[in-house]
């Protein structure tokens, strides 16, 4: 999954002419993160050092949807929808091996081309690695789904686990949409916002748990996908709703900007 610039026009290079002046053009993707303007230091200043015109909200929140939805949709949304077309056309077994094999090779594409592999997908293929093989040997599609929700329910401990020794997950998480600078990550209030989002992505685990129990239990299975996949991105897109605007309040009252890396 290719990242392009945040924004179109964002950042610019600066290449040697044929006079030996520099020439401002449009790159390819240029490297860039979340940085503390410098004590005193306006915005305008740190963006004429950048190269860049001046950032607002939308093209923040622009920057981390072309980095972060891809990698959701790569690892959570074409597995479902994979799932859902193979066990309505050919089988529950075909159905868990296609999803598996598809999750792979997101990660072997990444490995030949020599990209990052995201935290996310990782913990995606973990989940579906262990799911396929209890899947497998029980024959069941119950247990197939019923192993999740138990991962679930082990991940929001987890996520709670994390606060309390002080690495919450979402310290983690949080660079696969966005680039976050060291001095950033350690500051007080970004790592008490850390925190405060690990929480409530513990919370939202716990009730995904509950609910998908809920259908698993009173659904035919193809149902069972189709509602539970509509519901999850309902309840994600409440908790993305919350944790964008707790993140953009943080980022404003702490003097965020972004910068070339």
């Amino acid at each position: 999954m290719n990242l392009g610039t945040p924004t179109e026009g964002l950042l610019k290079a600066r290449l040697p002419s044929d006079d030996g002046q520099s020439m401002t053009h449009t790159p390819t993707p240029a490297p860039w993160m979340l940085v503390g303007r410098a004590p005193g230091e306006h915005a305008h200043q740190l963006d004429a050092q950048a190269d860049r015109p001046p950032m607002s909200k939308w093209p923040i929140l622009h920057a981390v949807a072309r980095r972060g939805l891809p990698r959701i949709i790569e690892a959570t949304v074409i597995p479902a929808i994979l799932f859902f077309v193979v066990v309505s056309t050919v089988g529950e077994g075909a159905a868990m091996i296609a999803v598996l094999v598809w999750a792979f090779g997101a990660i072997l594409r990444r490995v030949v081309m020599q990209q990052p592999i995201p935290a996310i997908l990782v913990l995606a293929t973990l989940g579906l690695t262990i799911r396929t093989v209890v899947g497998l040997l029980s024959g069941s599609t119950f247990t197939y789904f019923l192993q999740p929700i138990a991962t679930t329910m082990v991940l929001a401990v987890v996520f709670v686990g994390s606060v309390v020794i002080g690495r919450p997950v979402i310290a983690r998480l949080a660079h696969d949409f966005c680039p976050i600078s060291s001095e950033v990550a350690s500051r007080p209030r970004v790592m008490r916002l850390f925190a405060g989002l690990t929480l409530l992505w513990a919370g939202v685990h716990v009730l995904s748990a509950l609910t998908t129990f809920g259908m698993l239990v009173s659904l035919p299975v193809p149902a069972f996908v189709a509602v539970k996949t509509m519901s999850s991105f309902g309840l994600s897109a409440v908790a993305i709703v919350i944790t964008v605007v707790w993140a953009l309040r943080t980022a404003h009252d702490e003097q965020l900007v972004f910068a070339v890396a």
